[in-house]
């Protein structure tokens, strides 16, 4: 029994007429008449009673009807949703990223994301850069969104966005009554850092900053999260170099001033496994890009 023996049959149940079924499936009818009589030996069941005025379906045909509908139904269900799994609109997608990526881009990715592809289940992870690195190569997450440029095998990197780095204060340093602040005026200052070994790019970008201007930063804490940094900020507790897209997170205390001094810039950079072939992950990489670049050319303007 092939599919095309069903579509004859619903087109001769539904006409019940043979002819007028036949000009339907655009074949003539002593072929369907024959298709029909083999298909009721396959089945050991007659499927029509016949006359010479009139055809109907006999109890067993009426079945047969009801269950080939039900086929024919589970059969386009079943392609549409493998087309829709080859486009990347149905699955999973774990997304892991750095805290500061939600004051920036994530939020208008994950909001066109879901827009567009309601039926893809978001698995969100906060972990820091060499945290996502290790949980891409678990496959715990499929993209990660990091803080550094980062260059290891297997994994694929390209930067959605670049931005400046400025200088986050207590309120009540004497430095904050300046519109900008120069690099030499911190030698003697307490910083506040990201951990070496949470994200290396990152840190030695800071500390390269520093030495350029003639001096190395006095650690006094280090922190995990930029959220923590910024508290840590406000209780007093140091100054810190933090990306700009933190002054999106408003905490008292804390006030951000840029430098006068041009600086690196630092990035944001979507990661991946190269050989991880997902059309759900291949969507969310082409989705990200456009995004972030429609983001990048209303700033330009």
């Amino acid at each position: 029994m092939e599919l095309r023996h069903l579509h004859y049959f619903i087109a001769v149940a539904e006409e019940l007429h043979f002819s007028r079924a036949a000009q339907r499936l655009r074949i003539s009818q002593p072929p369907l008449s024959q298709q029909i009589r083999g298909l009721e030996d396959e089945l050991g069941v007659k499927l029509f009673e016949r006359t010479k005025r009139q055809v109907h379906l006999t109890e067993a045909g009426k079945v047969f009807l009801e269950r080939s509908y039900g086929v024919l139904a589970q059969l386009e269900q079943a392609i549409a949703v493998t087309q829709q799994i080859g486009r990347g609109e149905v699955g999973r997608l774990a997304i892991g990223f750095v805290g500061s990526a939600t004051y920036t881009v994530l939020p208008d990715v994950l909001s066109v994301f879901r827009a567009q592809f309601p039926a893809v289940e978001l698995r969100l992870h906060e972990l820091t850069t060499q945290e996502q690195i290790q949980a891409l190569y678990h496959k715990q997450v499929d993209v990660g969104i990091v803080r550094s440029a980062i260059i290891e095998p297997g994994l694929s990197v390209e930067c959605i966005l670049q931005e400046t780095l400025v200088l986050a204060l207590p309120e009540t340093h004497p430095l904050s009554t300046q519109t900008q602040v120069s690099l030499s005026s911190l030698a003697d200052e307490l910083f506040i850092l990201f951990p070496a070994k949470m994200g290396p790019i990152f840190y030695e970008q800071i500390i390269n900053i520093c030495q350029q201007a003639g001096f190395r930063p006095k650690v006094a804490q280090e922190a995990v999260q930029m959220q923590t940094i910024i508290g840590l900020v406000a209780a007093g507790l140091g100054i810190a170099f933090v990306p700009a897209c933190l002054q999106n997170f408003h905490r008292s205390g804390v006030i951000y001033r840029p430098l006068q001094e041009q600086i690196p810039k630092t990035g944001l950079y979507l990661t991946w496994r190269q050989h991880d072939s997902s059309p759900v992950i291949r969507a969310f990489l082409s989705l990200a890009r456009k995004t972030t670049q429609r983001e990048s050319n209303r700033d330009d303007t």
